[in-house]
């Protein structure tokens, strides 16, 4: 039996313009797997949740935004920064060929990989570190998507995406003035930017913390 919250929650998704290949992705996801205890009656509200070390899991509807918005195949070679939950990498999993994943806080990092082993998602390999620095020896990557605020248009992650790739990513340096961002690299000099709207996301930051 289809769950009442997720079945409210795509009729939300359904009446925000997303389209059926996304939401069909999404519902195969069990958010209440990536959401903490404490917010389990809350796993299929249309917004962002806390899920520990100063992080959250995003809001359904920008997971759904960003997610239209990489225009994914099943070629494609994912870069995600900032992996948190893992939410958002399992609803791109199905949707790609191979997804790279990166996050600066262990303890998120562990526990997502606990989530992929239980869910049995296979072309999804993480990395503990500085997210800012990309994943060098895995470029280039046909899409990158960033899950936190950058100042601007990170340059490592564009030298690092394939001609004709896209990359997603937050832009702004206060809560209250993110623009959601679509970066397509038309040549090796050459972008073509696109704003998809307003976001609220944690800051983008470099290094990793000492836990």
């Amino acid at each position: 039996m289809t769950n009442p919250g997720m079945m409210q929650l795509v009729l939300d998704l359904r009446s925000n313009g997303v389209a059926d290949p996304i939401i069909t992705a999404m519902e195969r996801v069990p958010r209440e797997l990536f959401v903490a205890q404490a917010f389990q009656d809350r796993a299929f509200e249309n917004a962002a949740l806390p899920i520990g070390h100063y992080q959250t899991i995003s809001q359904p509807l920008v997971v759904a935004q960003m997610t239209e918005a990489l225009a994914l195949n099943d070629r494609c070679k994912v870069l995600e920064i900032g992996t948190g939950s893992g939410y958002q990498a399992a609803v791109l999993a199905p949707l790609c060929r191979r997804l790279y994943t990166i996050e600066r806080h262990k303890p998120l990092m562990q526990e997502a990989e606990k989530r992929f082993d239980h869910l049995r998602i296979h072309n999804i390999t993480t990395r503990f570190g500085d997210g800012s620095k990309g994943w060098p020896e895995q470029a280039p990557f046909d899409r990158i998507i960033v899950t936190a605020a950058a100042i601007d248009v990170p340059p490592v992650l564009v030298d690092q995406l394939a001609v004709g790739g896209i990359m997603v990513v937050p832009i702004g340096d206060d809560h209250h003035d993110q623009r959601l961002v679509k970066v397509v690299k038309l040549n090796k000099e050459e972008t073509e930017i696109s704003d998809l709207g307003w976001v609220r996301f944690v800051p983008f930051v470099e290094g990793t913390p000492s836990e």
